[in-house]
């Protein structure tokens, strides 16, 4: 996978979910943090988004905002609206049919189910809101899935069920995707956007997640990135953030639980695919990233959803 694909899915804990919703005014609704990731898309009429700090939003027809940390939030026919709570975190407005009625605000909402307790950088320093307004061609691709995933929530039919998520998950990748286009318009030379542009970083990152068992050290990354290993090391952590073998070892270790989350691979076998020969040395590698040994570590995920049931 690429970068940005590798980023969201080592976060998934569950799939999405969206809804079609049309209001009436005057409405306000009050959404509760949760451990994800939240949009609204304006598809007929106006509201405003009320940010836990900061000025409302005001949101017209094609605008989208992504809540890229599940933060708490309102959304309003007017900012002086009184806000009532939408239920349960991550619970979104009930669906309603389309009626024709040129004056209601027709929104469709989602929400993504992320591990937020170990996000990816690239994902960690997106702000609390991303707006991003609707102008003639501008992301065109992103309005094709907007008009698809509409039309399946309009009229669900034969298939709908494997498609609705798989929209949902193309939707994410899009709004990241220009926001960091947008990014590296008016900063280019800032943060993971410019890292994922610059040809050596991106070309280091690419091969790193593409093959993390592989006995990686700066100067053979430098190599595949086309420079010499100090100027390398200078340009990767200056846009990463981190070193590259700093990186490296993060990377490695979430995929590790990843694969310890998924899967029944021995920890054995989990430790070769990212590049550990001793088990014992994974262990201790392991548990300093996430203060349990990859055994318990699976027990100890394996008894959540159980005990979130409960």
């Amino acid at each position: 996978m690429d970068v940005l694909s590798d980023a969201v899915t080592a976060m998934r804990t569950g799939r999405p979910h969206s809804s079609r919703t049309r209001w009436d005014t005057p409405r306000g609704i009050r959404f509760a943090a949760f451990a994800g990731a939240g949009f609204h898309i304006v598809l007929q009429g106006t509201c405003w988004l009320i940010p836990r700090r900061g000025e409302p939003i005001r949101l017209g027809v094609g605008d989208v905002a992504l809540l890229a940390h599940g933060a708490a939030h309102g959304l309003a026919d007017d900012p002086a609206t009184p806000l009532r709570d939408a239920g349960a975190p991550g619970s979104l407005p009930p669906a309603s049919p389309p009626d024709g009625d040129p004056t209601a605000t027709v929104l469709l909402c989602g929400a993504y189910l992320l591990d937020q307790h170990r996000p990816h950088p690239l994902l960690a320093e997106l702000p609390e809101v991303i707006h991003l307004s609707s102008r003639i061609g501008r992301h065109r691709e992103l309005r094709s899935v907007i008009d698809l995933l509409g039309t399946e929530l309009d009229g669900p039919r034969e298939g709908s069920a494997a498609i609705i998520p798989a929209l949902l998950d193309m939707l994410l990748l899009y709004v990241l995707r220009a926001w960091h286009d947008e990014q590296t318009s008016h900063h280019p030379s800032a943060g993971w956007a410019a890292a994922l542009r610059d040809p050596a970083v991106a070309t280091a990152l690419r091969a790193i997640h593409q093959d993390p068992a592989h006995s990686w050290t700066v100067q053979s990354l430098g190599a595949v990135a086309g420079l010499s290993r100090a100027p390398f090391a200078r340009r990767f952590t200056a846009l990463v953030g981190s070193p590259p073998l700093a990186y490296l070892t993060w990377w490695r270790m979430t995929t590790a639980a990843r694969l310890l989350r998924e899967d029944g691979r021995t920890v054995q076998r989990v430790a070769e695919q990212v590049g550990y020969t001793s088990e014992f040395a994974f262990a201790k590698a392991f548990k300093r990233e996430y203060g349990n040994a990859p055994g318990r570590y699976r027990r100890r995920d394996a008894d959540e959803p159980a005990a979130a049931q409960r």
